[in-house]
């Protein structure tokens, strides 16, 4: 939960930090005849045409025959509110996009970190394993010596035992 005040402050960072540079660009549509006429009119304008199309439409007049088109400064300050607002859209975006990279990274990072242990746990499994053999086949050899060793103690006191019989007789 922590995280969703954190997106919505970084949000509204990112919108304040934008707005002015979206300002900025409305000024220099004012001023700029190419950035005027390429960048700003033509938007406004096809947005216009859209919004009283959609209008009538939905009012159930049909479709417009000829839309008036805007004025030059109304279209000058339409195009220049929805480019301001694309840039804010657009920023945000980003702020998103980075965000999920950077979360999609941790996880993958943990993800192979959890990995990682897993494959160090099953070779730690199997070098048990091993030294389990191991440890068998050296506690045989073991057993084999002690089975010698007592078998070897048990004929030589049997061989005593005799000689000592003997000796009384």
């Amino acid at each position: 939960m922590a995280g969703f005040p954190l997106f919505k402050l970084g949000y509204l960072a990112i919108k304040q930090i934008s707005k002015p540079l979206a300002n900025h660009i409305k000024r220099q549509a004012k001023s700029s005849p190419i950035f005027r006429k390429y960048i700003c009119i033509p938007p406004a304008q096809f947005y216009h045409w859209f919004e009283v199309n959609f209008r009538m439409r939905l009012m159930g007049l049909g479709t417009a025959e000829n839309v008036v088109k805007l004025s030059e400064k109304d279209a000058i300050e339409l195009g220049g509110e929805m480019l301001g607002e694309f840039l804010v859209f657009s920023f945000a975006s980003l702020v998103l996009f980075a965000e999920y990279q950077r979360g999609a990274r941790k996880e993958a990072a943990k993800e192979e970190k959890l990995k990682q242990e897993k494959l160090d746990i099953i070779n730690r499994i199997k070098e048990l394993e091993t030294n389990k053999e191991t440890h068998k086949v050296q506690i045989k050899e073991l057993q084999q010596q002690l089975d010698e060793l007592f078998s070897y103690k048990e004929n030589k006191t049997e061989t005593q035992k005799s000689r000592s019989i003997f000796r009384i007789f």
